[in-house]
């Protein structure tokens, strides 16, 4: 028997919520935003810091590579909120145009590629007081600790456990 003409019949995911794809597609967008906020604010954070330090007077005393390094970060930084900002200039653009899973599937790659460049950003900023109030040996130590620990935490904890998820469905 047909659903009736107003009713979507639920989708096709064994997941247990019994969901349009209507339904799915909204509940997914409300998780990339969720998550899109978080990484805002940190990213919001470490943008501030950073436009605050060049009027700073110590600024002046900084040497051409940490100059380059601090510009780097700070193109980094509007970058990083360019593309975090994207989903939602493209769910504006796209409003009422009935493509929301296209804009969910933007949206996670749009917040992808910002974790990405938000990593590069911490890790970078970090480096950068290290090199100015350590040195650059000091500024090397602390991105490959921190390069490891984001590695594990980002990349090698949610693999393994993908990985368990996978074996125990078998």
């Amino acid at each position: 028997m047909a659903p009736a003409p107003d009713t979507h019949p639920l989708d096709d995911f064994a997941d247990g919520r019994d969901e349009t794809p209507a339904e799915r597609a909204d509940r997914n967008w409300n998780e990339v935003l969720q998550e899109l906020r978080v990484l805002q604010t940190g990213t919001q954070i470490l943008t501030g810091f950073l436009l605050a330090l060049a009027f700073q007077p110590a600024f002046a005393d900084l040497n051409g590579g940490q100059r380059t390094l601090y510009l780097t970060l700070v193109t980094i930084a509007a970058l990083s909120t360019i593309v975090a900002l994207a989903p939602v200039a493209l769910h504006r653009a796209l409003f009422r145009q009935r493509l929301k899973p296209r804009v969910v599937s933007y949206g996670h790659a749009a917040l992808v590629t910002a974790l990405a460049t938000v990593a590069a950003l911490v890790v970078g900023v970090v480096a950068f007081v290290f090199d100015v109030v350590l040195d650059a040996g000091a500024a090397w130590i602390v991105v490959i600790a921190l390069a490891l620990v984001l590695v594990t935490l980002w990349l090698i904890v949610p693999l393994v456990i993908r990985s368990q998820r996978e074996e125990g469905g078998r």
